[in-house]
């Protein structure tokens, strides 16, 4: 049984029609099958579909990535590598269910493979705790990430959560610090990486395993700080005002691309990733591999250098910045309109007659 959103219901009446008239059989018994008909519905349901997909909203956006049939990590694990070894455990806690992660290979190439897994049923939803992982699972994943890295195999993840798992338990096990240390972890690895949004990015959840060389995004998944209900009810307090806050956040594939916080947009068949997932694989597939081979070559500082250079550039690109391609090293880049605080230091004196003397003057020309 398909899953319908809101905005569907032309979608959805137009294939229920189709359906029956693909059915000779019915209460009257055997009867033609109408094939003019059945293409002219056909044509109609693709010709809506796209007008639809093509001119959806920040709010449709988000819907469309939370949606139920969306394929989720396993789904791209299972299908996109050979030689899948799921590894588990943080060897400090326990296991965390909410991500998948092990060693695979990736057209003959070795690689470590970290999936955030929402589920695709009520029981597996509640078994991987919807995607929202917990300390030992950060704590799994720095423990594999630097195993990767000392080996020199690339990362691939694949981020689909709300956010990290607020609750009462995970805090007290150390959730923020898990949180900034897999950060820290994935900026200082020496070997590629390779983030693709698939559904939600939600907050520091995903970008505990998104701080990677290549950050990319499907179609119509989303990337934001938190939930636009979690933003309406902070800025209105009113979770209704969920499009306003979806609006303001730029959380889209488009926006964040524009912006330069993303590399690059995986195009999903028209009506979403959930309505053709052979093609889905196929384009997720050559995006991979077209990237991780622009990494082939460069050695690992040059690797880290360009890493770090992706996130320090964000946001510089209008600023007072002269050069943000070279930006590796904060404590050397400048400003136009920075001072020289040892040089005041050392001239105080003169510098204050200095004042003195544009007070005075400035006074006598009034």
């Amino acid at each position: 049984m398909k899953n319908y959103l809101n905005f569907e219901t032309d979608i959805k009446n137009l294939e229920n029609e189709l359906e029956k008239l693909k059915d000779p059989f019915n209460e009257e018994g055997l009867s033609e099958v109408d094939t003019q008909k059945i293409s002219n519905i056909q044509q109609e349901i693709d010709l809506k579909l796209k007008t639809i997909y093509d001119n959806l909203d920040p709010w449709q956006t988000t819907m469309v990535a939370r949606h139920e049939d969306r394929p989720k990590s396993k789904f791209f694990i299972d299908n996109l590598f050979e030689d899948f070894i799921s590894l588990s455990g943080d060897r400090n806690y326990g296991e965390d269910k909410s991500v998948i992660a092990g060693f695979a290979k990736f057209e003959q190439k070795s690689v470590l493979v970290i999936g955030q897994e929402k589920g695709d049923n009520l029981e597996n939803r509640i078994q991987r705790n919807f995607g929202m992982m917990r300390p030992e699972g950060y704590r799994k994943t720095i423990r594999l990430m630097n195993l990767a890295n000392k080996f020199g195999i690339p990362i691939i993840s694949f981020i689909d959560t709300p956010g990290a798992y607020p609750g009462v338990g995970a805090e007290e096990r150390g959730q923020a610090e898990a949180i900034a240390k897999s950060i820290e972890c994935c900026m200082n690895l020496t070997v590629p990486t390779i983030a693709i949004i698939i559904g939600e990015g939600g907050s520091g959840g995903a970008i505990a395993l998104a701080s990677s060389n290549k950050v990319i995004m499907l179609e119509n998944s989303i990337y934001s700080v938190i939930s636009p209900e979690g933003c309406a009810t902070i800025l209105w307090r009113d979770p209704k005002k969920m499009l306003e806050a979806a609006e303001a956040m730029k959380l889209s594939a488009k926006d964040l691309l524009n912006l330069k916080i993303i590399d690059e947009i995986i195009n999903e068949p028209v009506g979403g990733a959930h309505r053709d997932k052979n093609k889905i694989l196929e384009n997720v597939k050559t995006s991979l591999s077209q990237n991780l081979n622009l990494f082939d070559g460069m050695s690992g500082d040059e690797i880290l250098i360009q890493r770090k250079n992706k996130f320090l550039k964000i946001g510089r690109e209008k600023g007072f910045i002269d050069n943000p391609e070279e930006i590796s090293d904060l404590n050397k880049t400048t400003n136009k309109f920075s001072f020289d605080v040892q040089f005041l230091k050392d001239n105080k004196i003169k510098v204050f007659i200095t004042l003195a003397i544009v007070a005075i003057l400035s006074f006598l020309i009034l």
